[in-house]
């Protein structure tokens, strides 16, 4: 019988493939893991889905309301009331990561049932979005108070975390959207006070580097813009970018808290809104942070380009 004949690989054909082995190793095993996203229909959590997706991964997105969360097909969408220990921890089964996102003065009860569960859960795992002013030791307001006590919980959970503090969105000059197709004008209180503001998809970037790769354990990210605004250099721009002249009126506190109640928030939800407007008067909100850009490598947006992005927004019908 004729002896079967062996042709030697070349090395350099070996080690490719070896290569490649590897590649889809850690291709397959990145498909395995699941990545859960609270918070997920608002602005970060829905831009840290699109990151995500287009990285590969599996998601997982919890809501209170499935049936009207508009989220991609291809996203695992469960109820969960974050107060509800046993919704919670359903939604946490399989789940290798966390991204933690809460609001209101439900945040330190929130936030201690998620991080509980996710010890139970044996995450490996959790990246809490929280507050910039959290990190400022004068602010005693109620929104950085309620992330403090959210925080503590994160970190007493066990659970590897990591912490991104943003400082203010750029998204929030949404609100004026409509005084501004009405009227040509945004109305809001402290206008001098200057906050380095950040677009949403930047807070989000940070988020999915700090949940998909190594180094990131126990850090804290204060992430920020560019630049420091005012809202009326805030309003400039926006009237350079939709090519109409607006003009900004400063209101007094007062006014501003009851047009806040008036759209149907809460007297506390509006007070601590207040509170946290009223602290771009001090410093430490208008410092600029190279944060994004040394964890990302991309530099962060502007608030032009932000406001480019969103100008059909702001712009009239008759426009």
């Amino acid at each position: 019988m004729r002896q079967m004949e062996w042709f030697p690989v070349p090395i350099a054909l070996w080690s490719r493939q070896r290569a490649l082995d590897g590649i889809a190793r850690t291709i397959e095993r990145a498909s395995d893991i699941m990545i859960l996203v609270t918070g997920a229909t608002g602005t970060v959590g829905r831009a840290l889905i699109d990151h995500l997706r287009t990285a590969g991964e599996r998601v997982r997105a919890t809501t209170r309301h499935p049936a009207t969360a508009q989220l991609p097909t291809d996203v695992e969408v469960v109820r969960a009331d974050l107060s509800d220990r046993s919704e919670v921890a359903a939604a946490m089964r399989g789940v290798d990561r966390v991204f933690l996102l809460s609001t209101g003065p439900a945040i330190p009860e929130h936030d201690a049932v998620v991080a509980a569960a996710a010890a139970d859960a044996s995450v490996a795992r959790l990246v809490k979005l929280s507050s910039g002013r959290t990190g400022d030791d004068t602010a005693t307001d109620p929104i950085p108070t309620w992330h403090r006590a959210g925080e503590h919980a994160v970190r007493a959970s066990g659970v590897p975390w990591t912490i991104v503090r943003p400082l203010g969105f750029m998204s929030n000059a949404l609100h004026w959207a409509g005084t501004i197709r009405d009227h040509g004008a945004v109305y809001a209180p402290y206008g001098q006070g200057r906050i380095a503001v950040i677009d949403p998809r930047d807070i989000a970037a940070v988020a999915q580097v700090a949940l998909t790769t190594d180094g990131h354990d126990g850090q804290v990210y204060t992430v920020s813009g560019p630049q420091a605004l005012s809202p009326a250099e805030q309003t400039a721009v926006l009237g350079e970018v939709i090519g109409r002249r607006l003009g900004f009126v400063e209101v007094e506190p007062e006014q501003a808290r009851r047009a806040i109640i008036d759209h149907g928030v809460p007297a506390d939800m509006a007070d601590a809104i207040m509170a946290l407007r009223a602290t771009a008067l001090e410093a430490f909100t208008s410092v600029v942070h190279d944060t994004v850009e040394r964890v990302t490598g991309v530099p962060p947006r502007t608030f032009r380009a932000w406001a480019v992005e969103h100008a059909a927004q702001f712009r009239s019908a008759a426009a």
